[in-house]
């Protein structure tokens, strides 16, 4: 069968080989057809060799951790054929340390977890692939084409279940979110925090294209510019740039007890001035708190689910904006000016 691949470790290895094995049951009972895949920042990262892990035994890895299939066979009936499905990245370390014991591997302490697509598993950028039912997450069939946003929207959806559990620590109503970063993160974000009543502002530098429009249809505010030129003291700030400055700035602007959430990941080489003192200050007397949030557990992903359920099937739809096939596979890991979401698809 057909499979994205590169060579960890080695810049320009990304290859469609017409050949890879056909799955074997070691890898789950549930043996799925691709439908599509989502692109990421991190795919490109692991093209261009700064990390990823290939499986145990092989010298490639088979890219693609955003998923979307149907379902061929399931002889454990957990899905009827045909239903959609989407495969869990992370499985739990080995070991396993004291949460991936209790299937929270999306909190693993010792980083001997494996993932689809980044670390020593096969992803799901290939014609077929298998699933343990415990890792297979069924979807409404409405969604169609827009269930690939399961995975990025499971990582939002753990932000929010850990912003509320942190806010829990005191009597705390959350009225005001902002959302720094117009990306597919960002939006999903503000998608979850609309569902959840709260007002939302969304940050980003573009000032034409798709985003500004997409934030207003859900009833945000869209500004472009920076934090500190917005008139608003943010009771939550989910913070999707990674860029050092912005989450500096995303620490001064929040509310008094207010929290940041950091789900953007930096990239390193870059300094900004810091005054620790002050940033200090600021955060011990107003009883602030900044953490980060990355990956999903099972009961993240079933609510993920829930969320792409209740959203208007138009909106989700916006946010694919270029659908690859299969075979200009290389042309869906070239990223474009006005990209949100693209999407290698395994039908066209």
């Amino acid at each position: 069968m057909r499979a994205v691949t590169v060579i960890p470790g080695v810049p320009g290895s990304l290859r469609l080989l017409d050949d890879y094995p056909e799955p074997t049951t070691e890898e789950g009972s549930i043996l799925v057809e691709a439908v599509a895949v989502g692109v990421c920042g991190t795919d490109l990262e692991i093209i261009e060799g700064k990390y990823g892990e290939a499986p145990p035994g092989t010298d490639h890895l088979v890219l693609g951790h955003e998923s979307l299939g149907r379902v061929i066979e399931d002889p454990t009936g957990t899905l009827q054929p045909g239903e959609l499905v989407a495969g869990i990245v992370r499985h739990p370390d080995p070991v396993p340390c004291p949460n991936c014991a209790v299937d929270e591997w999306d909190m693993c302490r010792n980083g001997m977890f494996t993932e689809h697509g980044i670390k020593a598993l096969p992803g799901f950028a290939r014609q077929r692939w298998r699933l343990q039912p415990r890792f297979a997450v069924g979807l409404d069939s409405t969604l169609g084409e827009v269930g690939v946003l399961l995975e990025p929207t499971s990582v939002v959806v753990k932000a929010w279940d850990h912003i509320f559990r942190i806010g829990q620590r005191a009597e705390w109503q959350p009225r005001t979110a902002l959302i720094t970063g117009a990306g597919p993160i960002g939006l999903l974000a503000a998608l979850l925090a609309s569902q959840r009543g709260l007002s939302v502002h969304v940050l980003d530098l573009a000032t034409d294209g798709p985003k500004p429009a997409l934030a207003g249809a859900l009833g945000a505010t869209y500004h472009a510019g920076s934090i500190d030129q917005l008139d608003l003291e943010p009771d939550v700030i989910v913070e999707c740039t990674g860029a050092p400055a912005v989450v500096l700035e995303a620490m001064y602007k929040v509310a008094p007890t207010g929290i940041v959430c950091l789900a953007g990941v930096s990239s390193g080489g870059r300094t900004v001035d810091l005054d620790a003192g002050s940033l200090n200050r600021t955060l011990v007397l107003e009883n602030n708190v900044v953490f980060g949030s990355v990956n999903a557990n099972r009961r993240h992903w079933d609510d993920a689910a829930k969320a792409l359920s209740r959203a208007d099937r138009s909106w989700l739809a916006s946010l694919i904006t270029r659908r690859v096939p299969l075979s200009e596979y290389a042309a869906a890991y070239s990223p474009g000016p006005q990209d949100i979401k693209v999407v290698l698809d395994f039908t066209a």
